[in-house]
């Protein structure tokens, strides 16, 4: 069914309340020979992406993000596993079968054309009426905020604009999902950041399933509805961007979303559900729900800012650790500490520059820090 309504201009999400994801990957293996060698790019992916979901692919170069969004188009056929859109078994349709369409980060649109050319396109291919070619581009001209600029040719837009004209020739073809690969990757950081707040208002208005490919993670967690985060051809996490966050299922994914400080330790006791971790002589960490025994080793994610720094010891039930201030970074609207420990680890704490705050420590100081047993959450290898 149309998002776009006839006659209005309008444009309503129609949620899908169909239980069979819009995308589903079963298995999914893809390998490449080279220099004789079989190097596997995706190892054996399953997951499903829900109808209106902004779903992203995220991880560092080389991790398989961009060859799975490429399987799922149609681009690259999988080894091995099956690809479903809507419940269909698509593992062998072309591109051209398939009802997603692509944007990509170089938005190849056509420079000899207008705005309006451009966005028409697809329509014209596939001899649509022409009435309804200008009332699908009008509306879709719309929603991307480029309503009065029909004439413009490429050359003589933003790099925003033009990243607007590319979505709207892909969604005015009203597919089932888009897919992006990167699109933002051209722009400047302050138009990027702005961008992404337009891509999510634009998914929300159309409907659409969107997959997104990135390895920036302000950009998957500023978006997304859902995030795998893969590493190695493999899917390490999938969840929300707050529980990706705040409860990483490994060292990598805290590691790259974000900054994280790594700790461990052997449990000297369990109380009430919280480890204990004593550091030899210099402190002690509580793990709150840790789900370990007296005697294991463990190693706790903290974020940066859920730390205090004092220079007095801290009281009460909280992780407390002894350190030495090795750098002071002043970022505008907080402060960055690092921190050394006695055993050669490294801590980074952020603290805001609120109002009424002062710089707690310089470098060369003898600090504790501390925080909250839940802000130590135990991770896997």
């Amino acid at each position: 069914m149309s998002n776009i309504q006839a006659g209005t201009g309008a444009v309503a999400a129609v949620p899908d309340l169909s239980p069979v994801p819009a995308i589903e990957l079963d298995g999914v293996v893809k390998e490449y020979l080279a220099r004789g060698e079989t190097v596997q790019a995706v190892k054996g992916v399953s997951l499903g992406v829900a109808a209106g979901e902004f779903f992203s692919l995220l991880g560092p170069s080389g991790c398989g993000k961009t060859t799975t969004m490429r399987m799922i188009a149609g681009f690259e056929d999988p080894t091995r596993g099956v690809v479903r859109l809507h419940g269909r078994d698509v593992t062998d349709v072309p591109p051209n079968k398939r009802d997603v369409n692509m944007v990509f980060q170089s938005y190849a649109l056509f420079p000899h054309m207008s705005v309006w050319e451009n966005v028409a396109f697809g329509l014209r291919r596939k001899k649509v009426q022409d009435a309804e070619i200008r009332r699908r581009v009008g509306a879709m001209l719309e929603i991307v905020d480029l309503t009065g600029r029909e004439k413009r040719r490429p050359r003589e837009m933003s790099g925003g604009q033009q990243q607007r004209v590319a979505l709207a020739r892909a969604l005015v073809n009203e597919p089932r999902a888009l897919l992006l690969d990167e699109p933002l990757g051209a722009l400047d950081l302050k138009l990027r950041q702005a961008m992404q707040l337009e891509l999510k208002r634009i998914q929300r208005e159309v409907g659409i399933t969107f997959v997104y490919v990135t390895h920036d993670q302000g950009e998957a967690l500023t978006m997304s509805d859902r995030i795998a985060v893969m590493n190695d051809g493999l899917v390490e996490q999938l969840a929300a961007p707050r529980e990706i966050y705040e409860r990483p299922a490994t060292a990598f994914v805290a590691g790259f979303i974000g900054t994280s400080n790594l700790l461990s330790g052997t449990v000297e006791r369990v109380v009430d559900g919280t480890a204990v971790l004593p550091l030899a002589g210099y402190g002690r960490i509580l793990a709150a729900d840790a789900a370990c025994e007296a005697g294991a080793t463990i190693t706790v994610t903290v974020r940066p800012e859920k730390i205090t720094i004092s220079t007095e010891e801290p009281t009460g039930d909280v992780s407390a650790v002894r350190g030495t201030v090795s750098e002071v970074v002043y970022l505008g609207t907080s402060n960055s500490y690092a921190v050394g420990l006695p055993d050669g680890a490294e801590v980074t704490v952020y603290q805001q520059n609120a109002h009424d705050s002062s710089t707690t420590a310089e470098r060369g100081d003898s600090v504790w820090l501390s925080w909250q047993p839940h802000h130590s959450y135990a991770i896997g290898s």
